[in-house]
Parts: C-alpha cells; structure tokens; sequence
C-alpha cells in the first residue's frame, strides 16, 4: 500500500494555493463541491486552515521574540525549528489529502439515487406551533419536538394518536416525513403510503406524494419513485424527475 505521507509536492501547492486564495475558478468550484458533500469535510478543512493560521501566529511571535534577544539563535539553532514546521504541514496536507480521496470515493461510489435523494431531502418545515389551532394538546407536543429536531420524540406522541385513529392522513404523514427525517426509510414508507389513500381530500397530498417518492429513490426502487414523483406537483418532484431521465 503507498505510504499516504508521501505527499507529493503538487498537492502541497495545491492546498497552499486555496489557503492562499489562489486556486483558479475550476479548481474552487471542485473544492467548494467536495465542502458541499461533507459537513464534516468542511469542518476538518476549516480546522486545517485554523491550525495553519496558528502556526503562522507562533512562528511570528517567535521571530518577534528572537529580536529582542541581545544575542541571535545560530542558523545551527534555527534549522530543526523550521524542519519542523515543514513536517508538521505535510502531516496536515497528508490528512486533508486522505479526507479528500475518502470524499471522492464516496461520490463516485454512490449511486445516482442516492446521491440524487441526499441533494433534494429536506424535512417537511412542519406547522407552526406559536398559534392556538391545535385542538389536541398531544398532536401540538409532538410538532414542537418535530420542529426542534426531537423525531423520535415527536413520533412516540403522534403514534398514540394514531394507534386511535389509523385513518388520519395528517398524522400518518407526519410520522412518516418524520421517520424520513430521521433515516428510518422502510418505516416511513407504510405511513406515507396510507396518508395519500385520502387523496384529494387531504392538505399535504402532493408533499406526500413527493416525500413517498424520495423514499422509494432511497430505496433504489426508481419505477415506483417516478410514479409518486410525477403524481406530485411540488417543483422539487419535477427537479429530481428531469435528474433521473437517462
């Protein structure tokens, strides 16, 4: 296996080069797409950056440092401190350099239906909860865990609700957008699929035929995503329908 600390000096220039501001368009459009993938790349590149910038900092003070000394360091001296300094960066580069062919293999990898659900999936924004027009004190409780990201919590109210009531479009819905949200995709898909039998009567019919879609293109069942996709009329159905023609 190759030694991935063997950065080559290409790369290192590359990842000064974007410190520095001086990628081109293409090459920061590419970099700024990998950001886009991973939070947690972008993360680790912010904190690359940070450590970098520190280094910077220190190495200046040090300078600052050795002015004030009545007798200068020998170059003898300053060498090992500046071996260093260049070890510890390509120690950095080494690491951003793995995350980004992890990155890379990931995308490339991944198949098209999953990269597709993973650029349009957004929770349903839910109901807002700062008015009084929910007359079930329990169905309210759970939107607000809904709303503040609490799915499993929000679920465990709104199945007692519908343990009574295994009819209401608006809760099977809502339980099932919640276990999308909380990556639960073949739990989500029965609660979805019963929200629509109301059809024309219920509210959220085409989010319900859009949110069934994406979950069938998690699924990797593409035939059935299009069938519910192109039942809905929600401008991200038709965005993610123009993706998957060949």
């Amino acid at each position: 296996m190759k030694d991935k600390s063997n950065i080559s000096q290409e790369l290192l220039e590359v990842i000064e080069r974007y410190i520095n501001g001086d990628l081109t368009t293409q090459e920061l459009k590419d970099f700024n797409q990998l950001l886009d993938l991973d939070p947690e790349f972008k993360i680790q590149v912010e904190d690359f950056k940070t450590m970098l910038e520190g280094n910077k900092k220190q190495s200046l003070k040090k300078q600052l440092d050795s002015l004030n000394k009545e007798v200068p360091e020998s170059k003898a001296k300053k060498q090992p401190k500046k071996n260093e300094k260049f070890s510890n960066i390509r120690k950095l580069a080494a690491a951003l350099a793995i995350v980004i062919a992890v990155t890379g293999i990931w995308y490339f990898s991944t198949p098209i239906n999953e990269k597709i659900y993973t650029n349009h999936f957004k929770p349903d924004p839910g109901l807002p909860t700062t008015t009084n027009n929910f007359s079930n004190v329990k169905f309210y409780d759970g939107m607000v865990n809904y709303n503040q990201g609490d799915y499993n919590l929000a679920i465990t109210n709104w199945s007692t609700l519908q343990q009574r009531n295994h009819e209401n479009d608006t809760l099977n819905y809502y339980i099932g957008v919640a276990h999308l949200a909380n990556k639960n995709i073949i739990e989500a898909i029965p609660y979805l699929e019963h929200s629509i039998e109301a059809e024309d009567s219920f509210t959220f019919l085409d989010r319900a035929y859009l949110y069934l879609g994406l979950a069938y293109l998690k699924e990797g069942n593409i035939e059935l995503a299009k069938k519910y996709l192109n039942i809905s009329e929600t401008q991200t159905a038709k965005n993610i329908l123009l993706e998957l023609k060949p």
